[in-house]
This record gives C-alpha cells, structure tokens and sequence, in this order.
C-alpha cells in the first residue's frame, strides 16, 4: 500500500510511520507539485488540504481516503472526492488549546492596552492615564461552539465570564451557560461584551454576520474573528469600527489572504491585525499524526468508527 503525503512533515514523524508501518510504501513530499507524480499510486493522501485540484482527485483513481492534517475544507473539490467515493478526514479538535489561548491573550491586549503600554515603553513615555479595563464579569458570545469554542469557554471561567453560544442545532455544549440556535442571533447580540467567530467556511456560514448585527451589539463590544475570514465582509467590520458601532476588532482570518500591505486595517488603531496564526504551535503536526495513526488503524481493520470522519455533502 502507498501511503503519499503532500504535507511537509518533520522528520520525526516520517521515521516514526516508517518504524510502526515497515511494510508499507510511504512517499514524503513537501509540496503537491513534487507529490502529483505519484497520485496514481497512491491509496492514502496526507494533506493541508489547500494543494488539491479536480484533476488532481481525478488523477488519483486508487485513492481511497484523504486524511487533511488541518480542519478547513472549504478549498477542496468536494464535489469531486464525493464522485470518486474518497473517505475524508480532518484534524478537527487539534486547535483548540493553542486557539483558545490566542483568544484570551487577544482579548486581555485590549482591554488591558498591551499595544498602547508598549508604545509607550518603547518611545520611553511615563503614562499613568491609560485606561485599563477588566475582562471580569464580562459576557461573551461564541459563534460555533465545537471544540475550539469549548476550550475558548473554558478558560473564560478563570475570569467569570458569562458564556453564550450559537449553532445550528443549539445543543448544550460543555462550559456554555446558554445555547442559542442561529435564528436567535439577533436577540442575544445586546447581551453580548465580547463575540468570537469560530465558524468554519460554509454556504450558511459566509456573511453569516452583518451590520445590522453590529449594531446590535454594545458600543464597547469586542469582535474576534479567529475561524474564517468570509464570515463577514472586510468591508462591514471597517465601517462598524469607523462609526463606532464597536470598540474593537481583533481578526486573524480575511477574505482574501495574505492581507495585502495597503490594506485599510492595517492603519486602523481599533482593529488588531494577526495573520493567520491562532492555530499556531509545536504541537500541531504531533497531534493531527496521532489522528492519522488512530484513522489509519480503524482503516486497516475495514471498520467505520473514524475520528473526523467528514460529511462530504456538508463540508464538515
């Protein structure tokens, strides 16, 4: 069997497949242009996920099961993989740790002004009329709330954060106060001092919030963006912060990435740019590899029990 990887893997995990599967065939690429010569060989493909075309799946007629070692699926030919009967997987839930704490570190540079302390120290200013305010006791709203969401909740807690959150199904999840279900949008805005978007790029998902939703919010609300750039328009987040609809944006995700170097939001002190790093960490690639081990046993005994097993009709 050929297992073919696409995604650059360190050299600790490739001796350690080869160790655990010695009669295996693996082909270890560091790019999809190195890894297309070997499609047609291969029954398993390791990927990010963003490499793969519809001719490239087309190409690959002995493919059998996609394991994607991120969670974003929203640049895969869906369509394709669904007509060729592909088994996809992803690593969904390696995140939420490192995202989490992107979240909290976000939110407390805002309201503690880690940027203006800084400033200052840096230009060697005393300034003791900075106005520092307290993450405790606030409410926060938490726009898809699976495993990232979560972990975003539970740490919340350490500062007596009120925890909403908002789903399609609006189901209890685990250190969430209260579930909403998304046509309740709108009525727990108000009630909301912090929103974060963990919402994945989906049909029901893009421009899922608008400026009508901001303006629902409190005028000191914060906003953080950290699951994908097209649940709002660039273009709405730089008005509701020009006209003070909102006190800040925090965004890790954009609709069109890298953010180009002209971009408004660069210039724009309510909003703190990041580019694309919450999921950060040296964590990552040991985690989505115990994933695959674990999906690839499940795989050799020809059962169905995969963890992140997709609904390819869904595209999560």
């Amino acid at each position: 069997m050929v297992i073919l990887s696409s995604a650059k893997l360190s050299d600790k995990h490739k001796r350690a497949l080869h160790d655990k599967y010695p009669d295996f065939t693996f082909i270890f690429c560091e790019k999809i242009e190195e890894a297309e010569q070997y499609l047609n060989q291969a029954e398993i493909l390791i990927t990010y996920g963003e490499d793969l075309t519809d001719e490239l799946v087309e190409r690959a007629f002995q493919l059998k099961w996609i394991m994607v070692i991120s969670a974003g699926l929203e640049k895969m030919p869906l369509t394709t993989i669904e007509e060729q009967g592909i088994l996809v997987t992803n690593a969904k839930g390696i995140h939420k740790y490192q995202m989490a704490e992107y979240a909290i570190s976000m939110l407390l540079q805002v309201y503690r002004q880690s940027k203006v302390i800084m400033e200052n120290e840096q230009n060697g200013k005393w300034d003791k009329s900075v106005r520092l305010q307290e993450l405790n006791g606030k409410s926060m709203l938490i726009a898809g709330p699976g495993a990232i969401g979560g972990e975003v909740a539970r740490l919340a807690k350490a500062f007596r954060i009120t925890t909403y959150g908002i789903s399609r199904s609006g189901k209890p999840v685990d250190n969430i106060d209260e579930m909403y279900t998304n046509d309740e949008l709108k009525s727990i805005l108000p009630k909301a001092d912090i929103v974060v978007s963990v919402l994945p790029s989906t049909s029901e998902t893009t421009n899922y919030f608008s400026y009508e939703h901001f303006q629902l919010l409190p005028d000191h609300a914060v906003f953080l963006n950290m699951g994908r750039g097209d649940a709002v328009s660039s273009d709405v987040i730089l008005k509701v912060i020009r006209e003070g609809e909102i006190a800040h944006a925090v965004l890790d995700v954009f609709e069109t990435e890298p953010l180009p170097s002209d971009h408004p939001f660069w210039n724009e002190e309510n909003i703190t740019v990041t580019p694309h790093i919450s999921g950060g960490s040296p964590m990552y690639q040991t985690r989505a590899m115990e994933i695959f081990e674990q999906n690839l046993r499940t795989y050799l005994e020809d059962r169905d029990d995969y963890v992140n097993k997709i609904d390819i009709t869904r595209g999560y």
